[in-house]
């Protein structure tokens, strides 16, 4: 099942704000993207930001967990909105 990109898109906002609420978090997405806290408040509302914030998250089944716990939703939705955002599809190399 697929997500639209509004839905996908407010996942992305609250995985914005969850990653900001974490103070241990913040740094280790800042250092791995290389974006600074300038560039993530003006990226708010952008899709490509917020499926970087995802594909962040992605990277770890335990930041997975935590995240969708939190905001109470089934682990493999956070996929299915990474996948309907920008930059999101999945490739098929053959």
């Amino acid at each position: 099942m697929s997500m639209s990109q509004d839905a996908a898109e407010t996942l992305g906002l609250q995985a914005i704000s969850w990653l900001v609420a974490h103070d241990d978090l913040l740094p280790v997405f800042l250092g791995a993207t290389g974006a600074g806290l300038d560039d993530l408040r003006a990226g708010v509302t952008d899709p490509a930001m917020q499926g970087a914030v995802l594909d962040f998250l992605l990277m770890d089944d335990a930041w997975v967990t935590a995240f969708c716990d939190h905001v109470q939703i089934r682990y493999e939705d956070l996929a299915q909105a990474r996948a309907a955002l920008p930059g999101g599809e999945q490739v098929h190399w053959t």
